[in-house]
């Protein structure tokens, strides 16, 4: 009787869980990258002890359990990843107000990976960040019970511990959800329900600087956040009045649609080119959309790094 998969065919079976694993150790980390290589350290370790592995336990759980005990080394000792809106309050819409935080680890947004159902409505910006507000054990429970809809008693062995243990654990980490007014039923429609007529006006009144569409498509109480930087913006006026006046430089961008982020439209966008020939790349916007408005924009600044993520193009020519 065989107890363990042959070498052979352990090889294709690790790469149908990549997708999943990946997604699994990004709500953990709060990182595509360090994702992809939570996710590489444990197809490591898989191998490594490939004759640990028991036949009576499923593959799947085998490798789950790996990736989330990756993810607590990863985490261990680790400052948690953030947006700016949970380090402060917000900002007068001036040039003093741009400040940048060396100190802070920043979420980083993902693409969307389109094999994992469930990705879409549990990747969302604001619940990952909520997640790096609970302890590791904590994080993985939840995610393990309210996303993957584990057993208690499958947890329980995944994280070699209690039944008990793990509902206490689930308990306190929705309260914490509860206190940052998030739960998993608490999500944006996903870009694919997203009116594509609406992207279409975004874009248009963006690249036009058309302050009278902009207002029609921004929701009045919007924020906008741009890590690195900490300044993150409360209000439609003020979001106008940041990019009318010291965000002037993005007048005259271009924005192209890529691949959704977090279950959120994405676009890159690409300011003039100071030499004046062309367009450089300025930030990876992503867009929450509620009832038909545009409610939160964050413009991720790391372009060197998020834009091929996102399969954008290094610049534009004119």
């Amino acid at each position: 009787m065989q107890t363990r998969p042959a070498t052979k065919e352990l090889e294709g079976q690790l790469e149908q869980y990549r997708s999943e694993l990946t997604a699994h150790c990004y709500r953990m980390l709060a990182s595509p990258f360090e994702a992809e290589d939570a996710v590489q350290e444990t197809f490591i370790r898989a191998w490594r002890n490939l004759e640990r592995f028991e036949g009576r336990a499923a593959l799947r759980s085998w490798l789950y359990k790996i990736a989330t005990n990756v993810c607590f080394d990863m985490l261990s000792g680790r400052e948690r990843r953030a947006r700016p809106m949970d380090l402060g309050p917000s900002q007068e819409p001036v040039e003093s107000s741009l400040n940048t935080m060396p100190e802070a680890t920043w979420i980083q947004p993902t693409p969307d990976p389109a094999a994992v159902a469930e990705s879409h409505e549990t990747t969302r910006l604001a619940f990952v960040a909520a997640l790096q507000h609970l302890p590791p054990r904590q994080r993985a429970v939840l995610i393990l019970c309210e996303v993957l809809r584990w057993k208690a008693s499958e947890v329980a062995e995944l994280l070699e511990t209690s039944v008990a243990s793990v509902n206490s654990a689930l308990q306190r980490a929705r309260a914490t959800l509860e206190e940052s007014n998030l739960s998993l039923t608490d999500t944006s429609r996903s870009v694919d329900e997203v009116d594509a007529e609406l992207l279409s006006r975004y874009v248009a009144a963006f690249e036009a600087y058309d302050m009278e569409a902009l207002t029609s498509l921004i929701q009045e109480d919007a924020i906008q956040s741009m890590p690195p930087y900490g300044m993150w913006l409360r209000g439609r006026d003020d979001i106008f009045a940041w990019w009318f006046g010291p965000g002037i430089g993005c007048k005259d961008s271009r924005v192209i649609l890529t691949v959704s982020a977090n279950g959120s439209p994405a676009f890159g966008q690409y300011k003039p080119s100071e030499t004046g020939n062309g367009y450089d790349p300025w930030a990876l916007q992503v867009l929450e959309i509620e009832d038909g408005r545009i409610v939160e924009l964050t413009f991720f600044l790391d372009t060197e790094t998020l834009f091929p993520l996102f399969g954008l193009p290094p610049r534009l020519d004119a």
